[in-house]
């Protein structure tokens, strides 16, 4: 495993021990045999927020939930009614998944605002750590459900969205949770953007680059946004597997094979055009109280999800699933339902934020290199608002949404360092 270089960063050693003691029992109270599984707005990501929560009043932090069930810590400032600067991330997993997605950045951020008040840190802005519910799209299909609904963004029909195991609805999870829901649905914010003057997130790097780079730290440039069908159907006509021809067969299954292949087609062809373009289909099946080795499936369904830090891109390829649809559904006699669209704006951090960060690094001389983000994180939410957001990400081996996350925690320290410095010496205004 990747180890850090030697650096002038100083996190006290309590800190360091108390951070990994956080991550331990987070694990502990989440392994499911496998991985660490935290649902969204579910039992085991409220365990995960109340056991931050004591870390935070323990250490004399104010503590507050707001009308989504999302939590705030704050550390006060000086003057009353200063915007904060604030940070933030998630403690929801995918099922399976890794310990460090998302709590890396709540731990982070708590460690930073404990460092501050320990040191008798007297900041003229508040600081606040923002831990948001439900980041993750494997439980409902739907991400950033807690960050939308801090800014009143959740669309009030996202609500009805279906748990993929139990099939109870994100409504029904959230009032569990203690959110008031009625709020959400009404569409009600929680905060504006004028409270607070910037927002960072620090969270593990979930693909390979920082690794095959030997970086230990890195500085985002952008966030892709995404387009999500978490429930597409193809339909054609089930048939006996002996007896029906290759011409008279609606098969739906050879169906969905074409349209993966020229799907790949546009994707290669775009990619060598230089475009920005990242295409997945995660979920895919026939119906098993049906499907049959001798019969021909009339029907199957899938996920279909395309990524990019286009705007213009997510739009231009919507266009092509549509068209290609058509083509598949013409030769293959089917037809093809996308469903429910869930949309995320693509994000740009804020460049003046970034290369604060930056000078923060050099201070401390901590290695860093400036990288795009190819997942989504709730820090484009507090960008799209209109507040100025900056992330850090923090090398992890084995990538990440499985159980073999492996951020090392020299590493950690060094991304934690970087945040708080950069927390406590935040512009006083940004262009």
């Amino acid at each position: 495993m990747a180890t850090a270089l030697d650096t002038k960063a100083s996190l006290p050693a309590d800190l360091k021990a108390e951070a990994v003691a956080l991550f331990e029992r987070l694990a502990a109270q989440s392994a499911d045999g496998v991985g660490i599984t935290r649902a969204s707005y579910g039992e085991s990501e409220t365990l995960a927020m109340k056991t931050v929560a004591e870390a935070a009043v323990a250490c004399g932090l104010e503590v507050e939930s707001d009308a989504a069930a999302n939590m705030t810590v704050t550390l006060p400032g000086t003057e009353a009614g200063a915007p904060a600067v604030a940070c933030g991330s998630h403690l929801d997993s995918v099922p399976r998944g890794g310990n460090y997605d998302g709590a890396a950045g709540v731990i982070a951020g708590l460690m930073a605002l404990m460092r501050a008040k320990r040191e008798g840190a007297k900041p003229r802005r508040p600081l606040k750590l923002f831990i948001l519910r439900g980041e993750e799209s494997a439980w409902f299909g739907r991400a950033y459900m807690g960050s939308s609904a801090l800014f009143g963004t959740l669309d009030p029909k996202d609500l009805g969205l279906k748990h993929r195991d139990s099939g109870r609805t994100l409504r029904d999870y959230m009032a569990e949770a203690g959110a008031e829901v009625e709020v959400v649905a009404a569409g009600k914010a929680m905060i504006t953007p004028a409270d607070l003057a910037c927002f960072f997130e620090l969270h593990i790097e979930q693909g390979p680059v920082m690794v095959a780079r030997a970086v230990p730290v890195g500085l985002v440039t952008g966030i892709r946004g995404n387009i999500r069908h978490p429930s597409v159907i193809c339909r054609g006509e089930a048939a006996h597997a002996g007896a029906v021809p290759r011409w008279l067969r609606h098969d739906a299954v050879f169906a969905f094979a074409d349209l993966v292949e020229r799907l790949d087609q546009h994707w290669v062809s775009l990619l060598e055009q230089g475009e920005d373009l990242v295409i997945t289909m995660g979920i895919v099946g026939t119906d098993p109280a049906e499907h049959a080795m001798s019969r021909v499936p009339g029907e199957i369904h899938f996920s279909l999800e395309y990524r990019s830090q286009s705007s213009d891109m997510l739009r231009f390829f919507g266009g092509i699933v549509a068209e290609e649809m058509l083509n598949v559904g013409r030769s293959r006699g089917v037809s093809f339902e996308l469903g429910q669209a869930l949309p995320t704006a693509p994000a740009r951090t804020h460049p003046a934020l970034v290369d604060h960060l930056a000078h923060v690094c050099g201070e401390a001389a901590i290695p860093y290199e400036r990288l795009p983000s190819g997942a989504g994180h709730d820090a484009a939410v507090f960008a799209n608002a209109g507040i100025p957001t900056a992330m850090i990400f923090v090398r992890n081996e084995h990538g990440s949404h499985n159980p073999h996350e492996a951020m090392a925690y020299d590493d950690f320290f060094l991304g934690a360092e970087a945040l708080y410095r950069a927390m406590l010496t935040a512009p006083e205004a940004l262009p």
